[in-house]
């Protein structure tokens, strides 16, 4: 950010120390009792996992429905297309749907493997343990099993379910759908790679590495992107705006990657919005519909920014001394913010706000 910028900001600000907003005095607060780990929209709820293997479900005209789903820490979750559901995976080895309504049905059971990753795309749902990824399509009941090199980091599928990512050490395998069979492409970058996500379009492949930075791929020819400078680790990552905007954690403000050309971030640099001052931002979401971002920090403050030459960022959460591990955004424009304390904020975004 800008010095001249960096002078305009008060000194609160600047030191990343925020009160307490209007919008988290009328919310919803309680402790779960446990780290939340992560948090995704489905249908008209919030789903999010905790640390003790609960599951809440967060709407708008219902009080929190909690699911106890795993024995021991809920390590992965996404939504589900087939149904308002949310697919779970756990260190008890087991891979679920999960469902408001309370059911939980067990799709598979890896034992003493822990389920590292989950994803869901129309059709299909898949999950991870240890170096294998697993494939259901709809009304299958055994799964096809794809082996990896290394343990597999993440997963994840394109708009269309055509292709599965699955990130592990030494970059990424694609697997693509063809009439009989998935057949497996090959991106290489030296390192061990986590979270992985297509972009909207489908053109660009990124992943989080074990190291401070981002790795992508042109996937037309497989030309590297390399996303560096960050002090820490980009925990948190997420595509927002029309552009679209690869928004990170990682840093002490939401840093933005342009992936609106043909070539994506090469030779560009990536625009920042939410200055979090010294804290560092952990967890970012994008607005639903709108261009802009919210950014979760390191000492439990949320913040929210649109995307203008202007300054227009707004604290919607204040410091609490506790790290933002989960942050959710429900189609009608209620914000879930949770942290590794066990808190959790639950909270309607007023105009101001949006």
């Amino acid at each position: 950010m800008p010095s001249d910028l960096i002078a305009e900001i008060p000194e609160n600000i600047r030191s990343g120390c925020f009160e307490e907003s209007a919008l988290q005095r009328e919310g919803l607060n309680l402790n779960a009792g446990a780290p939340a780990t992560g948090a995704v929209s489905v249908g008209a709820y919030i789903a999010v996992g905790f640390g003790n293997g609960t599951l809440r479900f967060f709407h708008p005209d219902e009080p929190p429905i909690t699911v106890r789903a795993h024995d021991g820490a809920v390590l992965c979750l996404a939504s589900d297309y087939e149904v308002e559901s949310v697919l779970t995976g756990g260190d008890d080895g087991r891979f679920l749907r999960v469902s408001p309504n309370g059911t939980v049905e067990e799709i598979a059971n890896f034992g003493t493997r822990w389920v590292d990753s989950v994803a869901a795309g129309p059709g299909w749902q898949a999950c991870s343990s240890g170096r294998a990824a697993y494939l259901w399509g709809s009304g299958d009941t055994d799964p096809k099993s794809f082996e990896h090199p290394s343990t597999v980091g993440g997963l994840a599928f394109d708009a269309k379910a055509m292709r599965l990512a699955a990130s592990h050490y030494g970059g990424v395998t694609v697997w693509e759908r063809q009439k009989r069979r998935w057949k497996a492409k090959k991106l290489i970058w030296k390192g061990s790679h986590g979270a992985v996500s297509f972009s909207p379009d489908g053109k660009f492949l990124v992943t989080a590495m074990q190291e401070n930075a981002l790795h992508g791929w042109r996937l037309r020819d497989k030309a590297d992107m390399r996303m560096t400078g960050y002090p820490a680790k980009v925990k948190s990552f997420a595509w927002v705006g029309d552009e679209p905007l690869l928004a990170t954690s990682g840093a002490n403000e939401a840093i933005c990657w342009p992936f609106d050309g043909k070539d994506g971030p090469m030779g560009r640099a990536p625009s920042t919005y939410a200055y979090g001052g010294k804290q560092l931002c952990t967890a970012v979401a994008g607005f639903p519909g709108i261009s802009g971002l919210f950014a979760g920090f390191a000492d439990g403050a949320v913040l929210a920014e649109q995307f203008t030459s202007e300054p227009s960022g707004m604290v919607i959460k204040g410091s609490s001394g506790s790290e933002v591990s989960a942050l959710a955004l429900s189609p009608e424009g209620w914000l879930l913010v949770g942290e590794a304390s066990g808190h959790v904020l639950w909270c309607k975004l007023t105009g101001n706000a949006r």
